[in-house]
């Protein structure tokens, strides 16, 4: 269905609802393009201060490029571009004092561990390093809707599931995997008994910042599923409390480890009497073998398998399914999530229009 038809509720609390229609795009038709997100505002280069930090912070262009090599993507407008999230838009999580703290270059230095940050004035460092991130924010929210209108999306960026909405670190500046979840429930499932949004964390690390929210009561109806390796960073004990499936791993897991633990753990998850509605999956490939900080021995073609397991188990049970990319610590990251998105392609696991969820919008 076209823009028009998506379908938005108020709120029957009548607590605030999070207006989403601006990063929704909520005018405009998507229907032909490929339910994918990326713009090259996500990438971040300044003077190569970047590469003082392990994380990759011009991935996404080189995902998007190696996409366009393999003809998953043809042209540039087959993608949709997202809105940068406002201010307001990220204060449906984030606390002002947060945003406040976010003017001073010394703790955007502290949350992105580039030290050198520090010492840039802040004008800089808002227009090089947080506004690539709100873009990305804001393309984690607009791949939502694209979930339910196609059945699937991916933002090629994303997944700063170490930030909260009082606090960010590990790269993560802002919460945009609770800004989505709340997005969603308040847009398309307000009005619903089953409000339950499954986060599905498969990043090496453990995602503290949507499970932090959770326990806080800024996001609600989610359950958290997060499989991450158990003795590295960052081993908040109190977030893990927020943790409805924990799976921690052992230093070095290796695929048939891995993916029997993801296939057994997911199936209980997805199996019971009120599924999830919607499924956000943080598909770090920090867990490629050789990751510094990862720490894991899963493969290439492991992390190709574990993309199918999720996808296919999502659309086997007509659940939409929204992608972001995450951490991934080596240079071969960006190859390696593309190839794995171009192998759900070739196998026609993914394709437009898979199914739709939005019902003709109310006046």
């Amino acid at each position: 269905m076209g823009a028009a038809s998506a379908t938005h509720v108020s709120d029957p609390d009548c607590t605030p609802r999070f207006n989403a229609d601006r990063l929704y795009r909520i005018s405009e038709d998507f229907s032909s393009k490929l339910p994918i997100v990326y713009c090259p505002i996500y990438n971040i280069s300044f003077l190569g201060m970047e590469k003082l930090h392990p994380f990759d912070s011009g991935k996404w262009g080189r995902v998007f490029a190696i996409l366009k090599e393999g003809k998953m993507i043809t042209e540039d407008s087959d993608v949709v571009a997202p809105e940068e999230a406002s201010a307001e838009e990220l204060a449906q999580i984030h606390t002002g004092d947060y945003l406040k703290s976010l003017t001073w270059s010394v703790n955007v230095a502290s949350i992105t561990e580039i030290p050198p940050v520090a010492l840039i004035p802040n004008s800089i460092v808002n227009r090089v390093v947080l506004k690539p991130l709100r873009y990305q924010t804001g393309g984690t929210v607009l791949a939502g809707r694209l979930a339910m209108e196609h059945g699937w999306s991916i933002n090629i960026g994303g997944g700063f599931h170490h930030c909260s909405g009082e606090d960010g670190g590990g790269f993560c500046a802002y919460a945009d995997i609770s800004m989505c979840a709340k997005a969603m429930q308040d847009n398309f499932f307000a009005n619903d008994e089953n409000k339950n949004i499954l986060i599905l964390d498969l990043d090496a690390h453990q995602g503290n910042g949507h499970e932090n929210d959770k326990r806080q009561k800024r996001i609600e109806n989610v359950v958290i599923m997060d499989m991450y390796n158990k003795y590295i960073y960052p081993g908040d004990k109190r977030a893990a409390r927020a943790i409805d499936r924990p799976v921690p791993l052992d230093m070095h897991t290796n695929d048939d480890t891995y993916l029997a633990l993801l296939e057994e753990n997911l199936r209980d998850m997805l199996g019971g009497e009120q599924p999830p509605r919607a499924i956000i999956y943080n598909a770090g490939t920090d867990i490629l073998i050789g990751d510094p900080l990862g720490r894991l021995d899963i493969t290439a073609e492991g992390i190709k398998t574990r993309d199918a397991i999720v996808f296919e188990a999502a659309i086997d049970k007509n659940i939409p399914i929204i992608m972001v990319t995450s951490g991934g610590y080596q240079q071969e990251t960006a190859s390696v999530i593309a190839n794995s998105l171009m192998n759900l392609h070739d196998k026609n696991i993914i394709r437009p229009n898979l199914f739709n969820h939005l019902a003709p919008r109310s006046s």
